[in-house]
């Protein structure tokens, strides 16, 4: 008993020993200034600022009405949380080592992301450069302004590299909203069909009352309007999103050119809100599914997943999907279909009242 006793005394002072020479030894090595890449209260964060040595750059800013980015865009969610959580998570794992410090050190100034990070009231927090993945792709060199070693740099639980997060592309970082009008705000919404108009109509609120106007002939022979598909319509303009923006891309101008045209879509609010989209078909190419199974839907010389737009004054090229928008795409006809009859609920069939229930065991 007394050697056991012994034992655990002798592995205790081990424990500290080695407790001390290699965990306290890395704290104090892992000082602020050389690597102080973590941000723990990243809700008093004000501004980000982050520089591409190619001259991309992005800025932003927290307002009174969110998130904006270079003082003209909203700021995509998903963009802002990730850089966030990166921010609050990320810790050196190890310095860079001398064999890799010339490469890593010529990579950070040729083609890394400086990143500056500052508080609500302006003042700075933290400034530090982004660069490649570490050794077999796991961490990312990253380097405090100031320091004189970089380290690898890793989020815990997260294997690959960090460097996407501090994108410096707008499109990465611009929201992506192309309609968010909520119903009682509508004032109207005018869809209009290039290839068969006849499915064309103009949908109007005007106090509190919604009328759907389409091509007569077509629509007298379904009777009256149905208000209750018509109410239903108008909430479907809410957190409308594209899946990406095109803008830029050197032959998207050509592209748009020749492909034909799906439809016209015009979204007014009462508060001065407007959107215009020009929808445009996607033509069909290898990824495209219904080359493989074909969409009954759509045609199979177009993409089934995707459609172009052009949207916001005819400033953004951007892609849409089909399952966003398929729900906007209705047709007059519709507006003035009676709806389909409930079916009976089956009558419930009453036991016998000499049947004893019992649970099951």
């Amino acid at each position: 008993m007394r050697k056991t006793v012994i034992y655990v005394v002798i592995l205790a002072i081990l424990a500290f020993g080695i407790y001390y020479f290699l965990v306290r030894n890395n704290e104090a090595q892992f000082n602020e200034k050389e690597a102080g890449f973590t941000i723990k209260d990243t809700a008093s964060v004000g501004k980000l600022y982050l520089a591409a040595m190619d001259g991309e750059s992005i800025l932003a800013e927290r307002t009174d009405s969110g998130w904006m980015v270079n003082n003209k865009y909203k700021a995509l969610p998903a963009t802002l949380n990730a850089i966030m959580l990166t921010l609050n998570a990320q810790a050196p794992l190890y310095p860079v080592t001398k064999a890799a410090y010339d490469n890593v050190i010529k990579n950070l100034s040729t083609e890394g992301v400086k990143v500056e990070v500052y508080s609500r009231v302006g003042k700075k927090m933290s400034v530090f450069y982004v660069g490649g993945a570490g050794v077999n792709g796991i961490g990312t060199n990253m380097m405090m302004e100031g320091a004189h070693t970089p380290y690898v740099v890793q989020v815990p639980g997260f294997s690959g590299y960090l460097t996407p997060r501090y994108t410096t592309k707008i499109k990465d970082w611009r929201d992506r909203t192309v309609f968010n009008i909520p119903a009682e705000e509508i004032k109207s919404i005018s869809l209009q069909y290039a290839e068969k108009p006849i499915n064309s109509f103009v949908l109007s609120r005007e106090n509190g009352t919604v009328t759907v106007r389409g091509d007569s002939n077509y629509t007298k022979n379904y009777g009256e309007l149905n208000m209750r598909k018509a109410n239903i319509y108008v909430k479907y303009f809410t957190n409308i999103n594209c899946e990406g923006y095109l803008n830029g891309l050197s032959d998207m101008d050509t592209t748009l050119k020749t492909a034909p045209k799906h439809s016209s879509l015009t979204v007014e609010g009462l508060h001065g809100q407007y959107q215009h989209a020009d929808i445009y078909w996607m033509p069909v190419y290898r990824r495209s599914k219904n080359l493989v199974v074909s969409n009954p839907d759509i045609p199979d010389d177009y993409d089934a997943d995707r459609l172009y737009a052009v949207i916001n004054n005819y400033k953004d090229t951007v892609m849409i999907q089909h399952s966003v928008f398929k729900k906007i795409f209705r047709k007059a006809f519709e507006f003035y279909q009676k709806d389909a009859p409930m079916p009976d609920k089956p009558l419930k069939k009453e036991l016998p009242r000499n049947v004893m229930m019992h649970k099951n065991v």
